[in-house]
């Protein structure tokens, strides 16, 4: 008789557009219908997740899944980290920016199905500065962004555009000299984006692409668009062709030093962190055992993550 499955469901009331009830009644009830044995634990607090997480690996479960946002998918990643441990992402955050990489549905009926329908597949992590990154990470006017979006009340896509078009016109782009695949050179940038996946959330493609399977990071030099290209610009980080466009330059590298003259806000994954004046990057290949949604052989090698 096989050996029954074990899960663990970390869950962020806060993330995204609130908490529904039903959450963990059709969590239970899709892993009955699966055999699987689950527990259900809230966050209590930042890095709890975490916490949770690595219990997890202690207890040698088969499967934890973040149910919220890029940050508690950062939080439960973390945990996991070089373990023999599956992670799962449900997700309910405002974002959803690795969730959206690879490919799992929004809807959270939906996404249920990657309980059972799923195939293993081994991704990339990033190292900032001795922090995880999973997703996307970003120095300059994201990072400034990121840390003034924190304190708001109202979240989601509309008052992050908000927030995004009232401080673009007062914040300046800066110089950085930078270390990269044996070159350094110094650059003038509005944005500089660590991508492991391809997007911020929302679609907003910043790395078009970008994979967490090829051992590479995608570096983005970010300039600051004139407000006549602004829309061109957005359509094409939303249409998936950013990396067309003149106002943006790519580099695929496994490790990267960042100087700047002074301390710069930063984000990881789309949390802020305190502003510093040296970013040390690196890949770290394969660190993370993930759940992706299940695909042809064709489809894999055709939309490859």
């Amino acid at each position: 008789m096989p050996r029954l499955k074990t899960a663990l469901f970390i869950i962020n009331k806060f993330s995204g557009g609130g908490y529904r009830p039903d959450v963990e009644g059709r969590i239970i009830e899709q892993c009955e219908k699966l055999n699987i044995e689950s527990t259900i634990e809230f966050t209590q607090s930042p890095g709890h997740a975490t916490e949770l997480a690595k219990s997890a690996v202690d207890q040698k479960l088969d499967y934890v899944f973040a149910v919220g946002g890029d940050g508690t998918v950062n939080e439960v990643a973390l945990g996991l980290l070089g373990s023999e441990v599956s992670m799962g992402i449900l997700p309910k955050g405002s974002g959803n920016g690795l969730a959206r990489h690879l490919r799992l549905p929004m809807s959270f009926a939906k996404s249920l199905d990657i309980i059972s329908l799923h195939r293993e597949q081994m991704i990339d992590t990033l190292s900032v500065n001795g922090k995880l990154s999973v997703n996307v990470s970003g120095i300059g006017f994201d990072g400034h962004v990121a840390g003034l979006f924190a304190n708001k009340a109202n979240r989601g896509l509309i008052g992050y555009a908000k927030l995004v078009l009232k401080e673009f016109f007062s914040f300046k782009p800066f110089v950085a000299n930078v270390k990269v695949n044996g070159k350094l050179f110094q650059t003038k940038s509005f944005i500089i984006a660590l991508a492991n996946s391809s997007q911020f959330g929302n679609n907003a493609r910043v790395a078009p692409q970008a994979s967490v399977c090829d051992k590479l990071m995608d570096l983005c030099f970010i300039q600051k668009v004139p407000v006549s290209q602004v829309i061109g610009f957005a359509r094409k980080m939303f249409g998936g062709t950013l990396d067309r466009s003149r106002f943006i330059e790519i580099i695929k590298t496994d490790r990267v030093v960042i100087d700047l003259d002074h301390p710069m806000a930063y984000h990881i994954d789309g949390e802020a962190m305190a502003a510093t004046n040296r970013f040390i990057v690196d890949i770290k290949p394969a660190s993370l055992k993930m759940l992706v949604p299940q695909v042809s052989l064709e489809q894999s090698k055709k939309y490859p993550i």
